[in-house]
């Protein structure tokens, strides 16, 4: 059988969650999902050149959460700050995976595009910021302004138009992004499947940020000419 072989990183990930709660941990923190899901397969969730000794959390988490994340999903429920459950749709799936049936997305390799790799670079930072993170968690009262220029890629000492054109830069890439994409999906190098709804959400988290730090940003504009 070579079936958990051609699994997807997200159907790894729920077959180590199975294990969890075989193991009597329901719910089951992320940290326990994380460390589960590299014991089971270190190639797939290791960390890039120390795979036997540690795990890539990131590389998890980004497929817990998000718009194509296990709970959204419905693979996964969320039953408190960074705890899960298998949900029945899960355990099917789980069931069906044991039991040698077809990976359940065996048609997304058909429709899974290329991105260049300076996109690809910018998306793996954005995605992995810790603005993006605490907006996918429910966090977003946590969300502070340096929260907001490591996602811009912005500091303090970036002005008028220079700023302008670092927070349009986005948009931009957004937008490339999405016209290469179209309806399909793009895997980054780190597993993650990205799609047009994860655009958005990248999205969402920039007008969330510019609308909540609009002094701030203002008052960055205004300080262009000053010394």
């Amino acid at each position: 059988m070579n079936t958990v072989a051609e699994c997807t990183v997200p159907e790894k990930i729920l077959l180590a969650a199975h294990q969890l709660e075989e193991q009597g941990q329901s719910p089951f923190s992320a940290e326990a999902l994380i460390v589960s899901s590299w014991q089971k397969f270190p190639r797939t969730f290791g960390l890039k050149g120390y795979a036997d000794q540690y795990p890539d959390s990131n590389k998890v988490l980004s497929c817990i959460m998000g718009e194509r994340g296990l709970a959204r999903r419905g693979w996964l429920s969320k039953m408190g700050q960074k705890l899960y459950a298998l949900t029945k749709e899960g355990r099917h799936v789980v069931q069906r995976l044991q039991a040698g049936g077809e990976p359940t997305n065996t048609s997304v390799s058909s429709s899974t595009v290329k991105i260049a790799r300076d996109q690809e670079k910018y998306l793996l930072g954005v995605f992995a910021s810790s603005a993006v993170q605490k907006f996918e968690e429910g966090l977003k009262d946590e969300l502070t302004f340096a929260d907001a220029c490591r996602f811009w890629g912005i500091t303090e000492n970036l002005h008028g138009e220079a700023l302008t054109a670092r927070l349009d830069r986005l948009r931009a890439a957004m937008a490339e992004v999405e016209r290469v994409i179209g309806n399909n999906t793009a895997e980054l190098s780190n597993g993650r499947s990205i799609s047009k709804d994860d655009l958005n959400l990248l999205t969402a988290v920039h007008e969330y940020l510019e609308d909540r730090f609009a002094r701030h940003l203002t008052l960055l504009r205004n300080r262009v000419g000053r010394n």
